[in-house]
């Protein structure tokens, strides 16, 4: 396992271990001109769930990963929160942001893998 796969594992079971929904996985390392390798992106229910997620996420990638962000954004209001680890970006919705911004999408030829819920 990479360094870059390890790390996209610890910032799911960050978002996994606050009860975070719809975790969406994006590979982009076949893809030219992206600015990272991979995207995770998950949702959490109101504003301090995804202050909560975002907290667990920067968690496990210190603990699991032995690294931190190089920046983190969105945490005022903290309706689309991300984390900027370079090789992987971590984005935070509430669901209506996610849907109006729609980044789940954007690049129809990347490989895309949903991780199932946990109840």
């Amino acid at each position: 396992m990479t360094e870059t796969q390890k790390l996209v594992n610890a910032c799911v079971a960050g978002i996994q271990e606050k009860k975070g929904k719809k975790i969406r996985i994006v590979n982009l390392e076949g893809i030219d001109d992206t600015i990272t390798k991979y995207l995770v992106i998950g949702e959490g229910n109101s504003p301090s769930q995804v202050a909560a997620l975002t907290e667990s996420v920067r968690e496990f990638a210190r603990k699991q990963a032995n690294t931190r962000p190089s920046a983190v954004d969105g945490t005022r209001n903290n309706l689309w929160v991300a984390l900027d680890f370079i090789d992987v970006v971590v984005h935070i919705f509430v669901p209506d942001a996610r849907e109006f911004y729609d980044i789940d999408n954007l690049w129809e030829d990347a490989e895309i893998t949903d991780v199932p819920d946990i109840e």
